[in-house]
């Protein structure tokens, strides 16, 4: 595969993290091995992102501070867009953002698991069980990333975010938002299960990235930059079963 068919291909990814982030005059294809990509690099990243995530989460689960949620919030999606705007510089950017993120997912843990008792290790079950069902299909092919899923999957995508930020906008000019998103009702539960669906269906694309950039030798700082895309997909599924799973028990 030439240089720029392999920078094509690797631009189409699902996950709207990877998008056409790769140096266009990187001559990866002329790399030695240790300066390229690999799929055992790439999952150890994963889970250095994890613990450290987990670990931080554990500070604002036992000591919850608004302060420190609201620095987790902010500082992660700072770290987020500088990493997705500059993936060479993932190395050092995406354990920040995994700190940053656990701040803020600890801080929203806690409160619903305030109102909603063992809402939280729900949550973290089906969001590592759905990790490992999705994987699972990827190796088996039985869910395969073809052009028209991938399609599929990033316009749903986009359609949720539009959504979202509709929403938002909505709420803050004095709206009530859009009420089926926060509804316990049938509707809300509906949309809900959806957008889990469409969140867990992410975790393809970022299977099928990180396995095609190993076979193709990318450079070697995009094993972090694909561990940052596939905690971005798992920090949305899980709070997307957070929410959903709320919803489910305030009824």
């Amino acid at each position: 595969m030439s240089k720029h068919a392999a920078l094509n291909t690797f631009g189409r990814s699902g996950n709207p993290v990877f998008g056409n982030k790769f140096d266009g005059d990187a001559q990866f294809s002329d790399l030695p091995i240790e300066k390229k990509m690999t799929l055992e690099g790439t999952v150890n990243k994963t889970g250095i992102l994890l613990l450290l995530c987990f670990s931080s989460a554990a500070v604002t689960w036992n000591f919850p501070s608004p302060i420190l949620m609201g620095i987790g919030i902010i500082g992660g999606l700072v770290m987020a867009l500088f990493t997705i705007f500059r993936p060479t510089s993932a190395s050092l950017t995406s354990p920040l953002y995994a700190l940053l993120q656990g701040l803020a997912l600890g801080g929203i843990s806690v409160m619903f698991e305030n109102q909603f008792p063992g809402i939280a290790i729900q949550a973290v079950g089906l969001t590592f069980g759905t990790l490992a069902s999705l994987l699972f299909c990827y190796k088996t092919g039985l869910i395969k990333p073809t052009e028209n899923f991938r399609l599929m999957v990033v316009g749903a995508t986009g359609g949720i975010f539009l959504l979202y930020l509709v929403s938002f906008l909505m709420q803050i000019f004095g709206g009530s938002g859009v009420g089926f998103i926060h509804s316990n009702g049938l509707m809300g539960i509906g949309f809900s299960l959806f957008v889990v669906g469409i969140a867990a269906l992410n975790l393809v694309l970022d299977f099928d990235f990180i396995e095609q950039g190993s076979e193709n030798g990318l450079p070697k700082h995009m094993e972090w930059f694909g561990a940052f895309s596939l905690m971005v997909t798992l920090v949305w599924l899980y709070l997307e079963i957070l929410r959903l799973l709320a919803k489910i028990r305030s009824r």
